[in-house]
């Protein structure tokens, strides 16, 4: 194709690539990037191709409608842009991508703009097929400008002066009629000088007693179309990267009138590199602001700022400079601190995920029933100097890996990771600010990247060694200040006064935006690392509607009960407060799919060993707890504990039982705090083992609390940040000898007896008997009365089912518990026939012989009577087996 070029330099506006304090477009003879001054003009190569006659025939034909581009447009969208491949066979220069932009003018007209990646350069050609003009010589000019923030606005227009020294911010570059009407311009650009949005509107010069004709938009507005980067699209959402190595960010804001993304080259930079405007019409799709690039060039980080009066609420005066988190970031990373004191600020890294190779993981797939749970927090667990690993790996992911032996060493099969994501230091774990990445510091570099590898390589080793990964989360509420309120505060929380939810940054949890974050960090977290499952901290928040009521079928709730991937992991509800401290009563809805960390349980066992409860209370939660989880569910779905991470460990509990404590139901054993007195000392031992047989001879899944094998305390306290790191040194104490093969000996006992112990349904009627300690029916509701005894009869098929050679040998079990302050001869059923009872468990003895695997035979009193003294404060256990 023949052409006639006239190339033009013609001195252009300044960009300003890093100085936020004006970060509109601003013209001058010297421009500084960041602190690296440049001077001089900025030169664009503009060049008119001005082609006549049949030459003209020929560039048309050679536009891109002649290449099958298809151009939509909505009768309510001003602009529809559509990026494809786009070359010729006549082309010299390669041409990467071609993205189409169609605008509607005020009049009626059709303006089309094309912009393509040439090269190393960028052209933007604008084609107007045809336009009415009023003057008679028909000239059509462009006037023009670049910016890369404050889209809402076309930079000031100032044209009367034209020289080449000027230093205006738009030009004027006059369009080519062809023959057949058609005006068109072809602008290039340097790839230094990108990214921009391109601002213009047309002008027809008119005659002298009349002013020029100005077109604009239909929405009376410039034409605006990106440069060096794309239009993006509206999901998924966060960061995701093309195979090409393209990336395109999308985040959620209804209610922003303005979105800024940030890009850093330095992670500890305090400003950002480049601010760049989302155009609402070019990169918004209904809620979600996209915007695409073709890489990420020199930037590291990036973040976003957010702007308009429906963000701010009378309590969220949030500053709009802040530069903010992504919310589907997948690797982030600390920056600066933010001066506005909420500890560091955190950014999102331009980089994709480490891969990892997951060949050879297979998931234990353990059913809830098999369950033995060990709750910990991954910091504290090593990074105390006893447990002599090196300090990039103690207090690590890492570093539960080392101590996996330990794990076992208990017979624990499950472990119940405390929340891992970036949450607020002040305040801990329970309030976090993200929900798609593990907290970097867990890392044995203390980095994002190596968070992310050193947890996965932990979640292989553990499956491999038969263990699951369970993870505690927080989706009711975030910590305060820069989590996601500055994004969209009336869209992610409730902020209309009920009760205390909005001074709590509770989330609206099931606005349909929340539910769908929600729902995409929980499949990310079992696709990406692998979980097996997860424990949802305030779970009766989750219950609430848009306006704080409380919900029968509550949407997000049900929406992860029959979620094709998270439905076959383990969903468990914990109505754990983190605010006041305490449990919720909550009739939970499951859909037979939800299990419960199981509070009555906890509270009912406590008060029975001081004294205090009742024997129905005991005997609910032995069987299964019928009142809470006979709907359609089973036992296997009660998560029991005795302590947990918040309230009085185990070794506190039979410790301290001042006023206080009243809403702990502890007892002190006769003596508060530390003491000498062996009675008192023998009596916490006992109720220390009595606490650790009743929870795991009772149905359901017994959890355990780091800490408690080796008699961690907290001096009394009950508050979480009391707690403190796990003293390895500790398990070389007696205490934890005893406590520790003990709980391995209950795990093994509870495998082993897996006919009785470990069922998903409840006992049948005819299975299970209640005693008083003379064979009599117990007085359910006396609450004078401190003893009871069961007998849980072994059913045939079950036993067979156990797969032992030996379980043909295995028969009833009678358990006694004794919380009073006497002695109780206790008369023990007949034993099946051809069968003899032996005892297997007295927390009344002293170590080792307080628990045996062999037995020890119970001697019959007379024909027909077996009978066993227990002291004070004790339980037992004892086994039928085969003469």
């Amino acid at each position: 194709m023949a052409t006639l070029p006239l190339s033009i330099a013609i001195q252009a506006c300044c960009l300003n690539c890093g100085i936020t304090e004006s970060s509109k477009l601003t013209a001058t003879n010297g421009f500084r990037h960041r602190d690296k001054a440049m001077h001089g003009f900025v030169k664009l190569d503009v060049e008119r191709k001005l082609v006549f006659r049949e030459v003209v025939q020929n560039f048309n034909e050679n536009l891109p409608r002649h290449h099958n581009l298809k151009v939509y447009a909505k009768s309510q969208v001003s602009v529809e842009p559509m990026e494809q491949r786009f070359s010729t066979g006549t082309e010299t220069e390669e041409i990467d991508k071609v993205s189409t932009y169609l605008f509607r003018t005020e009049i009626g007209d059709v303006v089309n703009v094309f912009v393509r990646k040439r090269n190393a350069k960028y052209t933007v050609n604008i084609e107007v097929p045809s336009l009415y003009l009023s003057s008679s010589d028909r000239r059509l000019v462009l006037r023009w400008g670049m910016y890369r923030a404050d889209s809402s606005c076309f930079m000031p227009l100032d044209f009367k002066s034209s020289t080449p020294n000027d230093t205006t911010t738009t030009l004027e570059t006059p369009l080519i009629q062809t023959s057949s009407g058609r005006f068109t311009l072809e602008l290039e650009f340097e790839a230094k000088q990108l990214p921009f949005y391109f601002s213009f509107i047309l002008t027809s010069p008119a005659d002298a007693n009349v002013s020029d004709m100005e077109i604009r938009s239909h929405r009376k507005t410039n034409f605006c179309v990106p440069v060096g980067f794309g239009r993006g699209y509206p999901g998924p959402l966060g960061l995701t990267f093309s195979n090409d190595g393209s990336m395109n960010f999308a985040i959620f804001s209804r209610n922003a009138e303005s979105v800024v993304l940030c890009l850093y080259d330095n992670t500890t930079a305090e400003k950002p590199a480049l601010e760049l405007d989302l155009d609402p019409y070019v990169n918004r799709s209904g809620d979600i602001w996209h915007v695409s690039f073709g890489s990420a060039r020199t930037f590291v980080s990036y973040g976003y700022k957010f702007k308009g009066n429906l963000l701010l609420t009378n309590k969220n005066n949030f500053d709009e400079e802040h530069v903010l988190l992504d919310p589907y970031a997948k690797v982030i990373a600390k920056s600066i601190p933010n001066n506005h004191g909420t500890g560091l600020k955190y950014l999102g890294r331009l980089c994709e995920e480490p891969a990892f190779d997951w060949a050879g993981d297979v998931r234990p797939d353990l059913s809830m029933e098999k369950l033995v749970v060990y709750r910990l927090n991954v910091t504290r667990f090593t990074e105390h100097k006893s447990s002599q690993l090196p300090t990039n790996i103690g207090g690590s992911f890492s570093g539960l890996t080392e101590k996996l032996e330990h794990f076992k060493d208990l017979g624990v099969n499950a472990v119940l990771l405390e929340p891992i994501f970036p949450f607020d230091e002040q305040k801990g774990p329970y309030f976090p600010r993200h929900f798609f990445s593990p907290m970097d510091c867990i890392g044995p570099s203390r980095g994002p990247v190596s968070a992310v590898n050193s947890m996965k390589e932990m979640v292989r080793k553990f499956h491999a060694n038969g263990i699951e990964v369970l993870l505690e989360v927080v989706f009711t509420h975030t910590a305060e200040g820069e989590a996601l309120q500055g994004i969209d505060i009336s869209s992610y929380y409730h902020v209309n006064e009920v009760e205390d939810l909005e001074a709590r940054n509770a989330l609206n949890c099931n606005y349909p935006i929340v539910q769908q974050l929600v729902l995409d960090s929980l499949r990310y977290w079992v696709t990406e690392f692998h979980i097996d499952g997860f424990c949802f901290i305030n779970a009766s928040s989750l219950l609430r509607g848009f306006n704080g009521e409380y919900l029968s079928r509550p949407p997000l709730v049900e929406a992860i009960a029959f979620d094709p991937l998270l439905s076959k992991t383990k969903i468990i509800a914990d109505c754990w407060d983190p605010h006041g401290m305490a449990p919720k009563e909550t009739r939970f809805p499951h859909w037979k799919r939800w299990a419960e960390v199981n509070t009555k349980f906890c509270n009912d066992v406590r008060n029975y060993l001081r004294g205090k409860g009742l024997l129905s209370d005991l005997a609910t939660r032995l069987c299964g707890n019928g009142d809470i989880f006979s709907d359609g569910r089973g036992p296997a779905f009660a998560f029991n504990f005795i302590s947990r991470n918040s309230g009085l460990p185990l070794v506190d509990l039979v410790s301290f039982s001042g006023v206080q404590l009243a809403s702990e139901l502890s007892w002190n054993c006769g003596e508060e705090g530390p003491t000498n007195k062996t009675a008192v000392l023998e009596r916490r031992l006992k109720q220390i083992r009595n606490f650790l047989f009743i929870l795991f001879v009772s149905l359901g899944v017994p959890v355990l609390n780091m800490g408690d094998e080796c008699g961690q305390s907290t001096g009394g306290s009950p508050a979480y940040s009391d707690r403190k790191a796990f003293d390895w040194n500790a398990l070389e104490t007696g205490f934890a000898t005893q406590t520790t093969q003990f709980i391995a000996f209950l795990s093994s006992f509870r495998k082993r007896r897996s006919d009785l112990l470990q069922k998903r349904n409840f006992l049948k009627e005819e299975n299970i008997d209640w005693y008083k300690s003379d064979q009599t029916p117990p007085r359910w509701e006396d609450p004078s009365r401190k003893f009871l005894a069961m007998r849980l009869k072994a059913d045939e098929d079950e036993v067979n089912q156990a797969g032992d050679e030996s379980s043909h040998s295995w028969g009833d079990l009678f358990a006694a518990f004794s919380a009073a302050d006497h002695s109780e001869t206790v008369v023990l059923p007949p034993p099946p026939e051809g069968m003899g009872w032996l005892r297997l468990v007295d927390t009344a003895l002293p170590f080792p012989g307080f628990f045996s695997t062999d037995g020890e035979p119970v001697v019959r009193q007379m024909v027909g009577l077996f009978a066993y003294e227990m002291k004070s404060h004790s339980c037992a256990l004892f086994e039928a087996r085969s003469l």
